[in-house]
């Protein structure tokens, strides 16, 4: 009763947070835009924008985009919103034809036409036009593009977190390598945005997404990880088992739900500028989200029973359960708890990138679990650390030149190099062999 008292604490800390930070998302939200030619051919992948002139829409103003073997031109519409659906993801370039903007309207000064875009873990691409007289379009300095990626390295870095802990803590108490973890990543963000595409309240959506991800911990632990460790099975035919389980989860997923990328209710927001850095309202709710979660995390196993049964079954489970402790019991809590992370930081995965798809946790698996490599295996607080290295190296790969499509190989790179010289990670004791 006291797990699932605390369960349902837990739940509500969360849904209040995201209540509490989420009107100032929505309070900003710009409308989606949508087609403004119905003559044109539409394909998985936008690149959009609204077109205004001191606070009033530009209608009838031509763009094109060109690229990758693509051509296609549409006008804004009365509100200014424009958008042109391309067949395949890549670089294009986008032109706004000055030779339709009304009379006496101009692109700001150093406003870039034609520009190069470059979709980046998303199908929807927005690009903003600056039009003034007077209006000059300042390039951003070196030191204000890092302090922005430090902020969105340290925001993934910390939603990292969420699903690195409950992966670390299930392979702490288990020994078992879960590649099924993406699975619940996704589930948490597909259920969210199914219930709450459907009209269902965004906050009661919120907690069915939350505890999708519980219920599938809970519901693989108790009918398959349960029954396969009674039977003595060794840890390699159980990896390649969830290996099994998360290609059959993603394409039910992808059956039900569809390949398409869909927006939660309040993705689309404009940034807020504090001082040097300007940071988007979904990316900061998701810091401050992140932060206090994990430090929950914290106190409950430094502080409480079940934490410290749980420490203690990660360090030596047959010790433990000859001291008294249901390791079972401890085992279910901590696949429902990993269940309820991971969905959690799907949810906010989804505002990061943003958009929810089939196949976001396979996307974001790597990174988990080089954050779990490099703070160290079975580690929490490890996890932790190392989850918000990888975060911040990976945004800060763009500020030296690499392009962003190829950002995520940093996750790679990173747990290469650990597991050379510090096979251990950060935080992980050295272990004695023979």
């Amino acid at each position: 009763m006291r797990a699932l008292s605390a369960t349902g604490a837990f739940i509500g800390v969360i849904v209040a947070l995201f209540l509490a930070l989420a009107p100032a998302a929505e309070a900003t939200t710009s409308p989606s835009p949508s087609p403004s030619s119905s003559s044109q051919q539409q394909f998985p992948n936008t690149i959009s924008g609204f077109l205004r002139n001191s606070g009033q829409p530009l209608s009838g103003v031509k763009i094109t985009a060109k690229g990758n073997g693509f051509e296609g031109s549409t006008t804004s519409s009365s509100s200014g919103a424009w958008s042109i659906s391309v067949p395949t993801q890549g670089s294009y370039q986008v032109t706004l034809d000055e030779s339709t903007l009304p009379s006496g309207v101009k692109l700001a000064d150093g406003q870039e036409n034609p520009r190069t875009v470059t979709f980046n873990q998303t199908s929807n691409l927005s690009t903003i036009f600056a039009f003034g007289a007077g209006i000059t379009v300042h390039q951003v300095s070196f030191f204000a593009t890092l302090a922005n990626r430090l902020v969105a390295g340290l925001s993934f870095g910390l939603l990292l977190a969420l699903s690195a802990v409950g992966l670390s803590l299930i392979f702490g108490t288990t020994g078992l390598t879960n590649f099924a973890h993406g699975e619940m990543v996704t589930l948490g963000a597909v259920i969210a945005f199914s219930l709450s595409a459907n009209g269902v309240p965004y906050w009661l959506a919120l907690i069915a997404g939350l505890l999708s991800g519980a219920v599938f911990g809970y519901v693989q632990d108790a009918f398959l990880w349960k029954p396969l460790r009674r039977r003595g099975t060794g840890l390699v035919p159980m990896m390649i088992v969830s290996i099994g389980l998360a290609l059959a989860a993603r394409y039910v997923i992808l059956f039900f739900f569809g390949g398409a990328t869909q927006q939660l209710p309040g993705a689309q927001t404009e940034d807020i500028d504090l001082g040097i850095v300007s940071v988007s309202p979904n990316n900061l709710m998701s810091l401050l989200i992140s932060a206090v979660v994990i430090a929950l995390i914290g106190i409950v196993l430094l502080r409480t029973r079940l934490g410290k049964a749980t420490r203690a079954v990660a360090d030596n489970p047959a010790l433990a359960a000859a001291s008294g402790i249901d390791v079972d019991r401890v085992i279910r809590i901590v696949w429902v708890t990993g269940g309820l992370l991971a969905a959690l930081g799907g949810i906010l995965w989804a505002y990061y990138r943003p958009g929810v798809t089939f196949n976001m946790g396979q996307q974001i698996l790597l990174m988990i679990f080089a954050g779990v490599t490099l703070g160290g295996l079975g580690t929490v607080f490890g996890a932790l650390v190392g989850s918000i290295v990888v975060g911040i190296f990976v945004e800060l790969t763009t500020v030296f030149g690499l392009t962003s499509d190829l950002k995520y190989v940093g996750a790679l790179v990173i747990m290469i190099l650990v597991l050379l010289f510090r096979p251990q990670g950060i935080l992980g004791r050295r272990e004695r062999v023979g």
